[in-house]
């Protein structure tokens, strides 16, 4: 059976979504996945071949101004030239975010990778975890913390530094880059038996 490659392609402007990024990484190489992270802000020509021969890609970005980044933006623009050729087609995508606040608008970030993870064909892996810290008997430390559905989301307070990443967060990150992996073999041995 052949290994489910799974590439983070993110943008981290002040090193929190690359704690994030690093925690979706552990998570899916645990579940067995060949792993590739990839700074969309300095993306080279050898790490696009690596997205296109990728089973699964996990975007991620900080959530500035209610959106993704710039430098997330600019990637996303230019993957214009694998949508006119569909070369990302059924290919497996998913995503995370981080804001200063508790909402800060991270939801529209996702839904903006969504939205791009369809116009290039590709099938979204939701988070897949009920929510956590949403009743008296729950904490802060529990997974899906912040109760978002479509990703992983985190919230970091905008005067510490990434070492100050919520550790329910990193933990939140980690299950999405198993769930990925986990998915991605599924869909790799589905194509194989209906190949066979």
């Amino acid at each position: 059976m052949t290994t489910p490659v799974v590439s983070i392609a993110h943008h981290s402007g002040f090193g929190h979504t690359a704690v994030l990024a690093e925690a979706v990484r552990t998570g899916a190489a645990d579940a067995g996945a060949e792993v590739h992270l990839i700074d969309v802000g300095t993306i080279t020509e050898e790490q696009w071949a690596i997205l296109d021969r990728s089973d699964a890609i996990v975007f991620g970005s900080p959530t500035y101004m209610g959106t993704a980044s710039a430098a997330f933006h600019a990637f996303a623009e230019a993957t214009s030239k694998r949508w006119g050729d569909q070369v990302w087609r059924d290919k497996l995508a998913a995503g995370f975010t981080n804001s200063g606040s508790k909402s800060g608008d991270k939801l529209h970030t996702l839904q903006f990778f969504q939205i791009l993870a369809a116009q290039l064909g590709m099938h979204w892996v939701n988070l897949g975890l009920l929510p956590g810290w949403n009743s008296s008997t729950a904490s802060e430390n529990d997974l899906n913390r912040l109760g978002v559905f479509a990703g992983a989301a985190a919230q970091t307070n905008v005067d510490e530094g990434p070492d100050a990443v919520h550790k329910a967060d990193i933990a939140t990150a980690e299950h999405l880059g198993r769930r990925v992996a986990r998915t991605a073999e599924i869909f790799l041995r589905g194509r194989a038996a209906v190949a066979a």
